[in-house]
């Protein structure tokens, strides 16, 4: 079987990790699968070159000489760790040395224009998986496993221009990537792709957003018409809720592309988001497992879910750190338009809409933001509209989105009851409710102060804690 396999960057930020993950992999090999690597940025390494980037922008060339010295010493002390024989270490390490090299030059370069333009961001970001893979490669060459290393743009992910948020053209993306794989498997090899990266037309290096390594597996594997894609991580599957909020989360044994879909939007941190597109209108199956803790299967996402996976919820998911602003004024009853102004003031100032909720008399909108744009939110509000398009405008910055998510929950009558009653008897009071006409998922804004409350009330409620 053709599989695609995702590591994260717990699973290489050491040298036992990456000489672990390196028999993981030719394990698989010698079974008879033929395997593409994608792999994420040593963890911290992504964090590292977003602080950095604030450095350049202060000219702070201090601060950039330390991190170029921390990351340089870093991947050497995993390649000299995870690679036994001396010509594959040497080469290792003059890769490493190499990029490094590379990333000193293009960070001296942006200091001296004073300027992190979201192109140069996006090529300064791309550094942690070109770090990354060449050892891994290498690691595996040293155990015996013919390997290559590619960047997303060298394996042919094409995306759009849009930096930092790039999206892959998908009919370019499926000819140039098998084109450029397939040679590499059919010889017995296993590219390592790095994840994350991609270019556009012109060539420029691009990024498909934080946690983009899920996306570049998928979309590699809908490109080379995968069997399965394993999404390796530091966890065991996708969960029925927190465990850090409820102690007794079960791992899920199978969920749906629909249902991984809602998950994933309401918090889920163990997936991209956008992660299933590229395999929704497929049958290749989404495995997550966890790469310390390879005797537990995981979690399967399918299209069509066996049925005694079916219940009427799956997963109970929460997102902290959020404010509600609630505007309003008799001015919008019944004028056209209104919540487009409102809306499309929002999106120019780059600020994204988690959840909407109108009244039926149309004189209140109240909608859902991250707490970290709620400043720039408000400000676009009051200068652009209020006062003339709204008259008010009132800010919660202390609440939670609870979301309940199941496929079973379509069509049955007083499941809403359900949710609601469970978080009345725990005392909790229910700010806003937002529900979409697939019934996939029933989601509400509470105080932040009950959000665990009301979480494990859920969980309890509908008996998550049994095998799930």
């Amino acid at each position: 079987m053709m599989l695609v396999m995702k590591f994260g960057g717990t699973a290489v930020d050491s040298p036992d990790k990456v000489k672990h993950v390196a028999t993981l992999v030719k394990s698989y090999k010698d079974r008879g699968d033929d395997i593409v690597c994608v792999v994420s940025a040593v963890r911290g390494m992504t964090d590292g070159l977003l602080a950095i980037a604030d450095s350049v922008r202060r000219g702070d060339r201090a601060s950039i000489a330390d991190f170029v010295k921390k990351a340089l010493k870093t991947h050497i002390v995993i390649a000299s760790g995870a690679i036994s024989n001396k010509k594959l270490k040497q080469k290792a390490l003059a890769e490493v040395k190499k990029t490094v090299g590379e990333l000193q030059d293009v960070l001296g370069g942006i200091v001296l224009l004073g300027e992190v333009t979201p192109k140069s961001l996006d090529y300064l970001m791309s550094f942690g998986e070109r770090l990354s893979a060449p050892i891994l490669s290498f690691a595996l060459r040293d155990i015996g496993v013919g390997s290559e290393y590619l960047t997303g743009k060298d394996a042919g992910i094409f995306t759009d221009s849009n930096f930092g948020e790039a999206r892959p053209l998908m009919d370019t993306t499926k000819l140039r990537v098998s084109h450029t794989l397939a040679p590499i498997t059919k010889r017995g090899a296993v590219p390592v792709v790095t994840g994350f990266i991609g270019a556009d037309q012109h060539g420029n290096t691009t990024t498909i957003g934080r946690g983009g390594s899920d996306y570049t597996a998928t979309i590699i594997a809908a490109s080379i018409n995968a069997g399965e894609v394993c999404l390796w991580s530091d966890v065991d599957g996708l969960m029925t809720a927190d465990p850090k909020i409820v102690k007794g989360a079960k791992v899920l044994k199978e969920v749906s592309f629909a249902e991984a879909m809602e998950m994933a939007l309401f918090g889920a941190k163990y997936m991209h988001p956008r992660a299933l597109e590229p395999v929704m209108d497929t049958k290749i199956p989404i495995r997550i497992r966890n790469t310390f803790n390879i005797k537990h299967p995981g979690t399967v996402i399918t299209q069509v879910p066996s049925k005694d996976s079916q219940r009427i919820v799956k997963s109970v998911s929460v997102i902290r750190h959020t404010a509600l602003i609630d505007v309003g004024g008799g001015g919008m009853v019944g004028a056209p338009g209104t919540a487009a102004k409102i809306f499309d003031a929002l999106a120019k100032n780059k600020v994204n809409i988690m959840m909407i909720s109108q009244s039926p008399s149309e004189s209140s909108i109240s909608m859902v933001v991250r707490k970290s744009d709620l400043d720039k939110a408000t400000t676009t509000l009051e200068l652009s509209l209020l006062g003339r398009v709204i008259k008010r405008i009132n800010v919660n910055d202390e609440v939670a989105v609870i979301a309940v998510v199941g496929s079973g929950m379509r069509g049955i009558k007083g499941v809403a009851a359900k949710v609601f009653g469970a978080v009345a008897k725990r005392d909790v009071n229910v700010i806003m409710i937002a529900q979409g006409s697939s019934e996939l998922n029933l989601a509400f804004v509470v105080s932040d102060k009950n959000c665990e409350r009301a979480v494990n009330a859920l969980h309890d409620e509908f008996g998550l804690g049994k095998n799930s």
